[in-house]
């Protein structure tokens, strides 16, 4: 890898580790445990039964009874039910929410039979106090995908490393046709891509000690004007469908999207397109700066099978098996310490430069988290993102409410 791990990921500082033991599944009998996930959902659902089959055969007394939900309804369920008690035995947890659920007492302490297969970085990001409340189930960024053969149809340069805004809008214009329902590009307008942008353009998007927003700036509203001018001029507007769940995937997989800014997890779903597809470092406009994302698998506090549950957790995090599939499949990158195993990722087929998953991490942009109000913070961002690019208010006036809206919220 071209960096560090725990420098690349940049979770560095959490407490240490200091576990030991050894987590083992109930004797009492068979049972079966509720395991509710996003991270399968849009292409690696049969992935994740492989595992669970892999995990069961070993276990014979454990069944692992799974729910895969969009990742754009799961937060909403998840709070949801963990507000009603009903929450699964096991669930997924971003690296953005892991301080609240913490907080809020929802986890259970999860003892590690093998603390050293983990990259100690993403391991120590789901401890408190020395106590490990979640293992890391995987790490990924988000590239730059492109459909070759629009690019050699309309004699474009392919992406590369060394590519600007101005390189990716020039290309998105020349390939949009919106009379062959033809369009050049697709960045989601959200909070996940409005702080990326914000960090591309030398932006920060809360201040210093993070009681206040820092983004309603000449560098806060180019990026914002970035992600809203696109739709309906190289990508499709929220009445055409943009927004909706899996349709920029599938706009790509149909042939009729010349560059997509998402997840190495959608490898996946590529894997039987018609065209050559391949990725690049996602350009910036003053750097260079890659979503980076950590995920993890907790234990509900409320679990009535939490030795078992626990066993689950660690099997889908550190098990040979897991490793394998993820890498065979592309589905984002497991969360282990041997980078001889990681190495081989490069050497496992389309997409051709998969080089450019380990390059964008020679400068990223990490999720802002704020210690009260975060989904708040996100969900008001949206919102506001979402007015603009609907044209009900200007960037200016969206940025504004937003700042307002979020320090009421942060700040309080």
């Amino acid at each position: 890898m071209k960096r560090n791990l725990m420098t690349a990921v940049g979770l560095a500082g959490v407490a240490a580790l200091t576990l030991a033991g050894c987590t083992a599944a109930a004797d009492s009998g068979p049972v079966t445990i509720t395991y509710t996930n996003f991270i399968s959902n849009g292409g690696n659902e049969d992935n994740l039964q492989a595992i669970v089959d892999a995990f069961e055969a070993e276990n014979p007394n454990i069944t692992v009874e799974v729910t895969t939900l969009p990742y754009g309804d799961y937060g909403t369920a998840l709070q949801t039910d963990l507000a009603a008690g009903t929450e699964s035995d096991v669930f997924d947890i971003e690296y953005s929410n892991y301080a609240q659920y913490q907080a809020n007492g929802v986890l259970a302490p999860i003892e590690v039979a093998n603390p050293g297969a983990y990259k100690a970085s993403l391991l120590e990001a789901y401890a408190t106090d020395g106590v490990q409340y979640a293992l890391p189930s995987s790490f990924s960024d988000v590239v730059l995908y492109f459909n070759k053969e629009l690019f050699d149809a309309n004699g474009l340069d392919y992406p590369t490393q060394d590519w600007t805004w101005a390189d990716e809008k020039a290309a998105a214009e020349a390939i949009t046709d919106q009379d062959a329902g033809i369009w050049g590009d697709h960045q989601p307008v959200s909070f996940y891509e409005y702080y990326k942008a914000l960090a591309q353009n030398g932006g920060e998007f809360l201040n210093a000690d993070g009681t206040a927003v820092a983004f309603n700036t000449p560098e806060g509203i180019e990026a914002a004007e970035w992600l809203v001018n696109k739709s309906g001029t190289v990508m499709p507007t929220i009445e055409q469908g943009q927004g909706t769940a899996d349709f920029d995937t599938n706009l790509f997989k149909e042939g009729k999207l010349g560059m997509l800014h998402s997840g190495i997890w959608i490898f996946g779903a590529l894997a039987d397109v018609t065209f050559e597809w391949d990725i690049a470092v996602e350009p910036g406009n003053t750097q260079q700066a890659s979503a980076v994302f950590s995920n993890a698998i907790g234990v509900s506090a409320n679990s009535e099978n939490v030795e078992a549950a626990a066993k689950w957790v660690e099997f889908m995090t550190s098990s040979d098996t897991m490793v394998d599939i993820r890498l065979d499949s592309g589905w984002e990158l497991p969360p282990i310490s041997d980078d001889e195993k990681l190495a081989t990722y490069l050497e496992k087929g389309a997409p051709e430069n998969r080089q450019a998953v380990f390059d964008s991490l020679d400068g990223i942009a990490l999720p802002p988290v704020v210690a009260n109000g975060q989904a708040e913070m996100q969900d008001i961002l949206g919102e506001e993102l979402i007015e603009a690019q609907a044209g009900r208010k200007s960037v200016e006036e969206a940025l504004a409410s937003a700042e307002e809206r979020i320090n009421a919220v942060i700040g309080g």
